[in-house]
């Protein structure tokens, strides 16, 4: 392998030993030297092989030779995706050896193909081939280049995958005629660039492209690539500056004579829907727009059928779920668009800090193993016990289920230069609709080119709230007066005689008129009036990323159902069914008459069928956990679009 900083030169020396032109079965040897005559200061003519000395014994034939090297199966062939001038050259290695001179490798390449060599230099080497048209130096180690050492006759010059952070290093003395230029996958930024690609430089360029690198300047750059008579290709996409919603129409408009942009030609109906846009580039916002919608949730594994039934004193067990992703931060703030909404950007709440600070290394230790927690002290990964039947642990103290909430799950937590967006909170059902609109404005155009290249991570949350009966105030028996101890008392008499009497009216009263079955039932399980609630409990269901990479080469909408797998056992889902037709029962029975009563006996089985919904495994198909979610670049259709959104 070519060390790295290496020259151009050294690349293609070491290319040239790796063909082998000189061994077997190529060069001249004892498989055909008596084909070949002495090297002497005959005459020119006699050095063209001699045929009839070919048959000679212990020698190869031209055509034996000849398929040693095309054969795929031969160990002397080329590697899959050789170049057809490597495969010229060893073939013409064992037709006429003789001419392989230097004179003839700088005279013969018109295309020189030199790709992930580690090249760091292009050096004055590359002067000596005479006829070179195309030169390839494709992910290299390429900072700058000297212009002076590029040949005058290059037509074709592509640089990608390199490193280079200016066009000017090529403006010292571009090739004149060069028709090609490959520059994506670069580090070009900064809005200085669009100096370097006019007609000063580049008056016969056909095809450009900058695709790629940190380009933001788009009306700049337009202003320069209007100076360039022949230019027909553009290729832009993957920068900043595309990201824009009038992008397109823009550059299609600011430059009738391009037949191609981004790998997407041209049509005469586009030209038409964007004229005239470009008389208003100026008053464009440099702003992109996208738009983020999460749909339903499905699969979610309902915790609460695993609950014990709280007592007097709690706890009182609510969940309910969201989905989280992240994004880059905007600017101006975040709005919602659905129903007048403000997204959450979640954020670590100041308790839960001061219980990161207060409690000890151990405590957190135990708390991640227990079952509250949900979470796998050692990876993260997700509690694998939701349908294994375990209750969570009924604490009578609230401060200590308190100590022992683990540490927040780090997939809550936004990457480096992002925040975290929440839908909002929502019960359980088996299709969790979220509704969720989110308009994002950015003009930082460079750190959201980085954020759709990294994608951005979709999580499903369940949240677990406690809650407790709150402690009634403590009351001071102690009077202050003693003077009017005795009207007090005398006063107090007359107001327990006045209730007791009441009391037992009422008494009076509900023997008469009985008291309906569900209204005692409801009266057993209302819940206390005044609740202390401890801090939420979360647990991470799924977590994936979304790929966002598609938005920078041109793709309007990335829509995706993530799939985060099996959450959902038979065993919970059973319990669910039951649940709910136990519900449905309920419910026709208070709605429908009471029946005659029938003397027709039904079955025990039967009935059993009625109450009970019960699935076998043969039967059962588990819904996966997965969450729609869909990010979209807008982009203007039309200059009339566009121009009314400046308006507004």
């Amino acid at each position: 392998m070519q060390k790295p900083g290496g020259t151009l030169s050294a690349a293609v020396q070491e290319h040239l030993r790796r063909l082998c032109l000189r061994e077997f079965p190529c060069g001249t040897g004892s498989w055909n030297k008596s084909r070949f005559l002495p090297r002497t200061w005959r005459a020119w003519k006699e050095l063209v092989p001699r045929e009839e000395e070919a048959g000679n014994p212990g020698e190869e034939t031209v055509e034996a030779l000849l398929g040693l090297v095309r054969s795929p199966n031969s160990p002397w062939a080329l590697p899959e995706g050789s170049s057809a001038e490597d495969h010229f050259l060893k073939e013409l290695a064992i037709q006429n050896p003789l001419v392989l001179k230097d004179t003839f490798f700088y005279s013969y390449f018109r295309s020189l193909r030199v790709v992930d060599k580690q090249v760091s230099l292009v050096d004055k080497g590359l002067l000596k081939f005479l006829n070179l048209e195309e030169l390839v130096l494709s992910a290299n180690q390429i900072k700058e280049i000297d212009a002076i050492n590029l040949p005058p006759t290059l037509r074709v010059l592509e640089l990608y995958g390199n490193k280079i952070s200016s066009v000017e290093c090529l403006c010292t003395r571009p090739p004149p005629h060069l028709q090609h230029l490959g520059l994506g996958q670069n580090k070009l930024l900064g809005p200085l660039e669009s100096l370097y690609v006019t007609a000063d430089y580049w008056p016969n360029l056909v095809s450009l492209d900058l695709s790629f690198n940190d380009l933001t300047d788009l009306q700049g750059l337009i202003a320069s690539l209007r100076t360039l008579p022949h230019l027909r290709v553009l290729v832009l996409q993957g920068n900043p500056l595309a990201l824009v919603p009038y992008y397109r129409g823009l550059t299609i408009d600011s430059l009738p004579q391009l037949c191609v942009l981004d790998d997407i030609t041209v049509s005469p109906s586009e030209k038409y829907q964007f004229r005239g846009l470009s008389r208003s580039g100026d008053l464009l916002a440099r702003e992109a727009q996208l738009v983020v919608t999460i749909g339903n949730v499905k699969g979610v594994l309902d915790t609460s059928i695993l609950d014990p039934e709280p007592g007097p004193q709690g706890p009182f067990i609510s969940y309910s779920y969201y989905v989280t992703y992240d994004f880059v931060e905007d600017e101006e703030g975040e709005r919602s668009t659905h129903g007048g909404v403000l997204a959450e950007i979640v954020k670590p709440s100041p308790s839960t800090e001061q219980l990161d600070e207060d409690i000890p290394e151990e405590l957190f230790r135990e708390a991640e193993d227990s079952p509250e927690s949900g979470l796998s002290s050692q990876s993260g990964e997700l509690e694998e016990s939701e349908g294994s039947g375990h209750l969570p642990r009924v604490t009578d103290s609230a401060e200590e289920l308190a100590k022992l909430r683990p540490r927040i799950d780090p997939r809550l937590c936004p990457s480096p230069g992002t925040v975290l967006f929440s839908t909002g909170r929502e019960p359980w059902t088996d299709v969790i609709p979220c509704h969720y609109e989110m308009h994002h404005t950015l003009r930082d155009l460079v750190p959201l080119k980085a954020f759709l290249l990294a994608g951005t991570t979709v999580t499903i949350v369940e949240e677990k709230i406690l809650a407790w009966p709150a402690v009634p105030p403590a009351v001071d028996a102690v009077l202050s007066s003693k003077s009017g101890k005795g009207e007090k008392d005398k006063k107090g008499q007359q107001d327990k005689d006045k209730k007791a009497k009441d009391r037992k009216d009422q008494a009076g009263k509900a023997e008469k008129e009985p008291v309906p079955k569900e209204q005692k039932a409801s009266k057993k399980k209302e819940l206390p009036k005044e609740l202390r609630q401890d801090p939420p409990i979360l647990r991470v269901l799924g977590s994936g990323l979304v790929a966002l990479e598609p938005l920078l080469v041109g793709e309007p909408l990335v829509s995706e159902v993530c799939n985060f797998g099996v959450i959902r056992t038979l065993e919970t889902d059973n319990l669910i069914a039951l649940r709910d037709a136990k519900k449905n029962k309920n419910k026709k029975a208070k709605k429908a008459p009471e029946p005659r009563k029938s003397k027709t006996k039904v079955p025990a089985s039967l009935e059993k069928s009625k109450s009970a919904v019960h699935m076998d495994d043969g039967d059962y198909q588990p819904q996966p956990l997965t969450v729609e979610v869909q990010v979209q670049l807008n982009q203007y259709r039309s200059a009339e679009e566009a121009l009314r959104e400046m308006s507004l």
